[in-house]
């Protein structure tokens, strides 16, 4: 059996210490000098695409959206090496050996389906060391939509393979929502501000509180089929 693993990025595979909101918050200063931009913006479970946009539409910035991004995600890539190693943050427990006993599975893909655009996470993978476990996937600058990312990842990386053996992991309910929009296999993790509860109640058909016991965890998710509920649920 051929297995596609989609992970999630923040607060899934690592938490930045803050560091990608406030270089975000830096970029978005640069290009338009107003302090704190994302202030009313809901960051969780979302897209980088969905988050300017939506702080552009607050602050009434009118304009070609696709030329906003490029300038901003230029800004944005100056800014988050320099936030990343002042900001103290970590790997989620579990990590990096979850990933390293995945990656020697036969049959075992393994990308992602986050909302960071594509450089940031590179470079938030590459700052906490992990970037080598992953082969491409879906990316925050492709759609405000989640479901979009995820269907872009599986299209990529699950070539071949049915969507019923793609697996989306992620912290949030949003993770869940596009993970069953794609007829994926949706695993929750409560490393984030969502509990066990609620992503179960979001509709995941595996939750996690972490994967601190990973050598089982990465049993479920090679195993996990929709309605099961093994591995910490």
């Amino acid at each position: 059996m051929t297995r596609l693993l989609l992970f999630d990025v923040d607060n899934t595979l690592l938490w930045s210490g803050g560091a990608g909101g406030k270089a975000m918050g830096l970029a978005f200063h640069d290009l338009f000098g107003i302090d704190d931009g994302f202030k009313r913006v809901e960051f969780s479970g979302r897209t980088d695409r969905y988050i300017l946009a939506e702080a552009l539409r607050q602050h009434r910035i009118d304009g070609d959206y696709e030329e906003h991004q490029a300038r901003f995600r230029e800004r944005y890539y100056a800014h988050l090496p320099k936030m990343l190693h002042e900001r103290q943050g970590r790997l989620m427990p579990g990590f990096p050996a979850l990933l390293d006993v995945l990656s020697r599975q036969p049959g075992v893909r393994i990308g992602l389906a986050t909302g960071n655009f594509s450089q940031g996470a590179q470079l938030k993978l590459a700052h906490y060391g992990i970037d080598g476990y992953f082969s491409g996937g879906g990316f925050g600058e492709e759609s405000e939509d989640r479901a979009v990312i995820v269907r872009r990842a599986v299209e990529r990386l699950g070539k071949g393979l049915p969507r019923a053996e793609a697996v989306v992991i992620g912290d949030t309910p949003h993770d869940i929502s596009s993970a069953k929009a794609n007829g994926a296999i949706a695993v929750g993790v409560a490393t984030g501000t969502n509990s066990v509860e609620e992503l179960r109640e979001s509709g995941a058909d595996v939750v996690f509180e972490d994967f601190s016991d990973w050598q089982p965890a990465a049993a479920t998710l090679i195993g996990a089929q929709t309605g099961a509920r093994p591995g910490g649920a």
